[in-house]
């Protein structure tokens, strides 16, 4: 029997902007309504499994810092039952309705894939009956293909078949406990899709591999009637030197030469937004555009460090950018925001993991608020409009829309003396404006 894990058993409630408490949501309040849809809706949080229960604080200079119970239990079935009992403890004291987990999250690996699979289809029937009992969802799941040693040359794009077979069987059976658990999204997270050196690797051959094995994950969602989409995390060099899964628009590549713009959507993450040399709206931005946004891993990164470091979301100005992007792109309708985030190695109480959902909840409620005041008030909108208006004139649209040729085009700039004038971006007026709404 696990002693009690956290301090508090009643869950955390929202106060107002006015609570004295240090464990209360001041600007999270799941019932009110902001742009026609509960704040809970518009965020739909989720707790991601593998960084709040899988994760014992270790870097590459230090070893375990958080020394829970589950991390060194010699019965690995033992620990995984504990584990989803505290995951839904968790849900329940944060009030967050949703979760994501990689199969090896949730149960140990065994002697084989067939140990493996049943080890992660027992944990799952434990799932299904605590999120009948307190209305939890599943907002995704997904297969570690990256922490085993048969990965270190890929997954998909392994130059070994009998991997890429290995990783086809691993997957099957976690989309399979993905959809009986009525999981709302698929992801395919490819932590070491990429290259370390162009001596020994065949980039065409690999890429190849990597079309075909998204292409059978897609033909297997309809055999299924999965009916969520297959989400694709972009990230740059992590781990390996070369992704090719590096940022939106290289992604969109890969699923637009398939065909499968329908089918497959992004999930994006700050962080990897960075260390592509990107913003987080920028990146959110251009999906939206392309007609592929899907989801957010809503964490931070270091800008003073090159590395991945899943700090938790507390930046409200950034984050307001980014949230204005997701609210013009319509919102979330099956994605949403997983918090992708680790509490610090020095952050050892367990009241820190709620202490750092509940501070991101807040940060990312007050952004959602900043942004939507930006779209009811329109001035933004507006401004932007208006230095796009030329295009809504009958010979313009003509251009844009394919009506008129190259000769065409230029044969009216020399009818009517075409010399345009610049006009001002207005920057510095915008930035100031966007700051009146924090």
């Amino acid at each position: 029997m696990m002693p009690q894990f956290y301090s508090r058993r009643e869950p955390v409630r929202y106060e107002g902007p006015n609570s004295a408490s240090d464990l209360a949501f001041r600007w999270y309040n799941p019932d009110q309504i902001v742009l026609g849809k509960p704040m809970r809706e518009q965020l739909r949080f989720a707790v991601a499994y593998w960084h709040t229960l899988c994760w014992p604080g270790t870097d590459p200079f230090g070893g375990d810092t958080f020394q829970r119970q589950w991390h060194h239990m010699a019965d690995g079935m033992a620990a995984a039952r504990m584990k989803a009992d505290l995951m839904f403890e968790t849900l329940d004291l944060l009030g967050v309705d949703f979760f994501c987990f990689h199969d090896l999250d949730i149960a140990p690996e065994g002697n084989s894939l067939k140990e493996f699979n049943a080890n992660v289809s027992e944990i799952a029937r434990i799932f299904e009956k605590k999120m009948a009992a307190g209305n939890k969802k599943l907002l995704w799941g997904t297969a570690n293909m990256f922490s085993n040693r048969r990965f270190m040359a890929g997954a998909a794009t392994n130059p070994d078949p009998d991997v890429f077979a290995y990783c086809a069987a691993q997957v099957k059976h976690c989309m399979d406990v993905t959809k009986d658990l009525g999981g709302a999204n698929y992801v395919m997270w490819g932590g070491r899709e990429g290259y370390e050196t162009l001596l020994n690797t065949n980039i065409g051959h690999e890429l190849e591999q990597a079309k075909r094995f998204l292409s059978l994950v897609v033909e297997y969602k309809h055999k299924i009637g999965f009916k969520g989409p297959i989400l694709i995390e972009p990230k740059p060099q992590e781990p390996t030197k070369h992704q090719y899964d590096y940022d939106v628009a290289t992604v969109y590549a890969t699923i637009s030469s398939l065909g499968l713009q329908k089918d497959v959507k992004v999930n994006i993450e700050q962080n990897h937004a960075i260390l592509a040399g990107h913003s987080f709206e920028h990146e959110i931005a251009l999906a939206a555009a392309l007609g592929i946004f899907g989801g957010i891993d809503i964490n931070r990164g270091d800008y003073q460090s090159g590395w991945d470091t899943d700090q938790f979301a507390m930046n409200v100005p950034e984050m307001t950018l980014a949230f204005l992007e997701i609210l013009k792109a319509g919102g979330f309708t099956t994605g949403g925001l997983n918090f992708d985030a680790k509490i610090r190695r020095q952050s050892i109480d367990p009241d820190d993991i709620l202490h750092a959902h509940v501070g991101s909840m807040d940060a990312c409620a007050r952004a959602l608020l900043a942004a939507a005041k930006i779209i009811e008030d329109g001035k933004l909108a507006a401004i932007v409009a208006e230095r796009y208006g030329k295009w809504n004139e009958p010979a313009n649209r003509a251009m844009l829309e394919g009506k008129e040729t190259l000769d065409q085009i230029a044969a009216r700039v020399h009818a009517k003396g075409l010399e345009p004038q610049p006009r001002s971006g207005h920057q510095e007026r915008i930035e100031g404006l966007v700051n009146t709404y924090l």
